[in-house]
């Protein structure tokens, strides 16, 4: 048996790749950040984090405007593109001590931006720590957003959520303190952007670059606390309740319909298409629902309790206003209580002069 000879060369070990946990939110920023990670050789999975409060997916596959739009969810078709693992964590109830409390306040709506982003990065870090990862990546650029995307709050963000130097944002990191990461000799920070400012041109010409063309639409928000309205029927809906509470349920019903609080105790729900009406069908042993049998309209949930039969009347009215029967004089409502038989009356609809405006949430 003959023993091969030693080589006399040293022998380098092959560095191991380092390994990156990516805030894929399905927008173009954290698209661009994991793949200049990529590029350079790191091993990049992503976390997205479902709140209740995501715009995609739900109101997309409901409403009949938007039946020609994609209906997908923007963060798995990004680590589709990117060819990565994204992993999908549920943290309603945990997220809501950030929505109902938040340390750093609320943006122009009940967007607690701040306090939102030192927990997703909080949770990333754990997620780091228990799968052996090494840091932590975002698709953060300075100025882009006014709470959390400041130069003065980045570093709020690193330190609260116990990420510290292992969180890096590589779309704006030559314009920040040097993290372990790059003084590690993991990452190149010459390859790293110094994107800064609101304009999203670095970001598209970057797209465009790697051959990135059907992203989410840039600056288009993936957070419903955002949206003035949204946020407008929150709050009304803390106020009707004399509490700041929500449950899963709530928060979705406030993505669907047109919403009508015609008197303190009492609001509705008024499907705005086919599409709306099948989704509130879901809801009828939850709700009080109205509907007119003989012409086509939408089906109307009510919310609240002790509603008298001039509520009910209204209700009624209310709902024949907004269907097709709308010009006639009677139109037959049925009105259905959770468990309880189908009552029906016969209304003259509501003008649109007979509703304030103060009705609409």
């Amino acid at each position: 048996m003959v023993t091969p000879l030693a080589s006399s060369r040293p022998v380098t070990a092959s560095p191991v790749p380092r390994k990156a946990v990516a805030l894929i939110s399905g927008g173009l920023d954290s698209l661009l950040a994991a793949k200049v990670m990529l590029e350079q050789g790191v091993h990049v999975e992503g976390i997205n984090f479902y709140t209740g409060f995501c715009v995609e997916g739900h109101t997309h596959a409901i409403r009949r405007e938007h039946q020609e739009k994609p209906r997908r969810n923007n963060a798995l078709w990004v680590a589709e593109q990117l060819g990565i693992k994204l992993h999908i964590i549920e943290v309603i109830e945990e997220y809501k001590a950030i929505v109902l409390n938040p340390k750093h306040g609320y943006g122009a709506n009940l967007n607690p931006c701040l306090d939102c982003k030192g927990f997703m990065v909080k949770k990333a870090r754990e997620w780091m720590e228990a799968h052996g990862f090494d840091f932590i990546i975002t698709g953060e650029v300075i100025g882009q957003r006014p709470m959390s995307q400041r130069k003065d709050t980045m570093p709020v963000v690193a330190r609260e959520s116990g990420a510290f130097d292992r969180l890096l944002r590589p779309l704006c990191a030559r314009l920040l303190p040097e993290t372990l990461p790059e003084r590690e000799g993991w990452v190149d920070r010459e390859k790293l952007l110094d994107f800064n400012g609101r304009s999203r041109k670095p970001q598209m010409a970057l797209a465009a670059k790697y051959g990135f063309t059907d992203y989410a639409q840039p600056a288009g928000g993936c957070c419903f606390l955002t949206n003035e309205q949204y946020s407008h029927k929150l709050a009304d809906l803390w106020q009707s309740r004399g509490r700041r509470e929500y449950d899963l349920d709530d928060i979705m019903l406030l993505k669907v319909g047109r919403h009508l609080r015609p008197r303190p105790h009492f609001k509705l729900i008024v499907g705005r298409d086919e599409g709306e009406n099948n989704y509130l069908e879901g809801y009828r042993k939850r709700f009080i629902h109205l509907r007119a049998p003989q012409t086509p309209g939408p089906l109307v949930l009510i919310e609240g309790e002790n509603l008298s039969e001039d509520d009910l009347l209204l209700a009624a009215r209310l709902t024949a206003r907004f269907g097709r029967g709308r010009e006639t004089a009677g139109v037959i409502i049925e009105i259905t209580p959770p468990g309880e038989p189908v009552r029906t009356l016969t209304v003259s609809p509501l003008s649109a002069d007979e509703i304030p405006a103060d009705w609409y949430l």
